[in-house]
Order: C-alpha cells, then structure tokens, then sequence
C-alpha cells in the first residue's frame, strides 16, 4: 500500500509514490530487453503527481531510436540507475519497480510483448499474456483495478 520508497543502486537519487500505481506490467519487448541488459522489464504507471523526489537531483536521457520512435526519462547521473520514464502523455511516469525499497511484494497484472520473451521464461500458473500490446486502451490499467476490487 502507498506511499512506496524508492531510489537509486548509490542512494544518491530517492523519490516516493504517494498513491497507489495504475498498474503494473513485465514486458518482454525486445527494446525493453536491451534498455535494461535483462530479459524483460518491469513497469510500474503511476500518476506524475504522485511521484515525489525527497532527495538528489535525476538527470534526464533521450534515446531516438531508428523507427523514430523516442524513449526519455530520468536517471541517476551518479550510478547510472534508470528511474523512470517519461512516456508522451505528461501526466504518467513508468516507475521502473527495481528501483522500489520493497519491489517483491508486487506482482504484475501481465506479460506484454511475450512473442519477444527469451524461450527461457517460465510463465507463473494463471498469468495475462499478450503477444503484443493490449489491443484496447487502458486493458492493462483495467486489470489492475480488477485485482485490487478481488483483494489480490
């Protein structure tokens, strides 16, 4: 339950969500598996106002990628530690949740972009997979909120 503490692997950088995520997905895109040297990414969308800085001062980095698409968000300039993003709509952030003081008591809603997931992966029992992105706005918010009104 909010408010969740994170910061960065140095400590220089440290922030706090005031309010409950919209939710909270893995995604197996190949972007996100090289952004982060890992095999999938985990995505936290949270209310820009919700996310308070309580110490230091991220930097800022922009990647264009060869589509044209953008990727930005914000960093520790100290240690290197990848934030959050800053997705197009200026009222969200994608809260990367590694970087929360207690990540392990979340569990994402589902696995996006699964066609791109390392054939490693083993998929939990009952697990929201798409091959893509969700074909309809918000399905992810969605399920969030379903499994908060089941108390789960």
């Amino acid at each position: 339950m909010a408010p969740y503490l994170g910061h960065c692997l140095c400590g220089a950088v440290a922030y706090r969500l005031t309010e409950e995520p919209l939710t909270f997905y893995a995604c197996h895109c190949t972007d996100c598996q090289r952004r982060t040297g890992a095999a999938f990414a985990l995505s936290m969308i949270v209310r820009r106002a919700a996310l308070e800085l309580t110490r230091g001062e991220p930097g800022t980095y922009e990647a264009r990628l060869a589509d044209g698409r953008r990727k930005a968000g914000r960093l520790c300039t100290a240690c290197g530690t990848r934030l959050w993003g800053d997705p197009r709509d200026p009222e969200i952030a994608v809260v990367q949740a590694g970087t929360l003081e207690q990540p392990c008591g979340l569990e994402p809603v589902a696995h996006i972009w699964t066609r791109s997931a390392q054939p490693w992966i083993a998929w939990p029992d009952g697990a929201v997979k798409y091959e893509t992105q969700p074909s309809r706005p918000g399905e992810l918010a969605r399920l969030w909120r379903e499994r908060g009104a089941r108390g789960g």
